[in-house]
Order: structure tokens, then C-alpha cells, then sequence
């Protein structure tokens, strides 16, 4: 089935244009121009995935989000200001599914709403069946439920982006096997999306960040200077 794909920002000419190549691959797209008006619609026909830009008046997509979670689980990515760490923080805390930095490559939003829909059909499958460990990668007090999304350290829940969480995966399963920045790309970006070796190590720092607000000892991703990285599960 074809999804449909809400955009919601206060700047037309992103509307227009993230619309166009949406539906040049096949999406169909719904438009609005501020939170407001977006909610109602949002709660009383939900789209597949919902593309919300942060900074809006009236309603700010925060808000919109936190209002839209009340009543649905649908899957949604944020639009954020460069470098603006705490409204990303903020909104993947309230339940944002992945965010992408303002100027953005549509290309790279398209990547994310393929893998994002990709992902809520394996969990909806997942869901319905008899839970099990198949397909979980643990090395020591990692955890993670590739199905389900899920990842979690000595216990303790880590909410990841998707592209977070593909990195992740794809250091711990191989632990103590030291993978490249080109490997990482090759494993977090498909669809040919280039992206430069810097946009990697952002992430890993994030990575860190967020798994020492769980546990500030936490240095199970190694720095192999000139080589890449590296899980350790000692």
C-alpha cells in the first residue's frame, strides 16, 4: 500500500518542495502550515509518518507532538535547527522516532522515512507474535531488539535514532572488530546518500552522550585513531 506522508512546517517553499519529491516516489503527502492546524488532522486521520519542523508559531512541533502522543503512536520525524541538542533531546524524550538538521538533503529524508516505515512494519509483525530473543544482539550489558527498536544498558532503557541505532548495531555485532567510518556510512546511509566522515563521528559522540546519561563509566565505544571504531563488551 502506498503511505502517506504529513508534513507540517511554516515555510511553504519546504512544503512545496519536500512534497514534490515525496510524491516523485511514490508517498502521498498531506500539508499543513502550523501545529494547530495539523493536530486535529493528525489524531483523526493518521498519516503513516508525520515530518514536523520544530520552530512554528502558534504551535511549536514540541507541543505538537506531546499533544499527538496522547492519542497516537504514529511515527515522526523532527526538522530542528543545526546543532540545537536540546530540542533533538526533547523531542526523542517525548517520543520522536528520528530528526534531521536544518539545511537537509531530501535525498537523506527520503532514506529516513523508507527505513523508519521499514522498521514500524517489522515491530507491527514482531508485535503480533509470540515474544522471543531471536534476532537481539546482547554483548554484555548492552541490549538491543533490532524488531522492536529497542536498546538498553545494564537494564536501563537508551533511546536512539534510527541511524543511532544501525551504527550501533552494526559495531556490536561484531564485537571487538574494528569497523571504518566507511563501513558505518555504508551500514546507517542507503539509497546512495553521501554523507561526509565527520557526520559519523557526530554521531558516535552522541552515541557516548546519551549512554553516560545512563551510566557516566559507560566506554564501550572505542576510538581507533585512523582506523575507525570498535565495541567492547569487556
Amino acid at each position: 500500500m502506498t503511505a502517506t506522508i504529513a508534513l507540517v512546517d511554516d515555510d511553504r517553499n519546504i512544503l512545496t518542495s519536500v512534497s514534490i519529491a515525496l510524491q516523485g516516489e511514490g508517498f502521498l503527502t498531506r500539508l499543513y502550515s502550523d501545529g494547530e492546524t495539523a493536530l486535529k488532522a493528525l489524531v483523526d486521520n493518521a498519516p503513516d509518518l508525520a515530518v514536523l519542523d520544530i520552530k512554528m508559531p502558534r504551535m511549536d512541533g514540541l507541543e505538537l507532538l506531546r499533544r499527538l502522543r496522547e492519542h497516537s503512536a504514529v511515527p515522526v520525524i523532527f526538522l530542528t535547527s543545526k546543532d540545537d541538542e536540546l530540542d533533538e533531546a526533547l523531542g526523542l524524550a517525548m517520543g520522536a522516532d528520528d530528526y534531521i538538521a536544518k539545511p537537509f538533503s531530501q535525498r537523506l529524508l527520503i532514506a529516513r522515512i523508507r527505513a523508519i516505515l521499514r522498521r514500524t512494519e517489522l515491530v507491527q509483525a514482531t508485535d503480533a507474535e509470540p515474544q522471543g530473543e531471536d534476532g537481539q544482539v546482547v554483548r554484555g550489558r548492552l541490549s538491543m531488539d533490532p524488531a522492536r527498536h529497542r536498546t538498553s544498558w545494564a537494564g536501563r532503557p537508551v533511546t536512539l535514532t534510527v541511524t543511532e541505532f544501525l551504527i550501533l548495531e552494526t559495531l556490536a555485532q561484531r564485537a571487538g572488530i574494528v569497523r571504518t567510518r566507511n563501513q558505518l556510512m555504508d551500514a546507517a546511509y542507503q539509497d546512495d546518500i553521501y554523507v561526509d566522515d565527520r557526520t559519523i563521528d557526530s554521531h558516535i559522540k552522541r552515541l557516548r552522550r546519551k549512554f553516560r546519561e545512563v551510566d557516566p563509566e559507560f566506554d564501550a565505544i572505542e576510538t581507533l585513531y585512523g582506523a575507525g571504531y570498535r565495541f567492547s563488551d569487556d
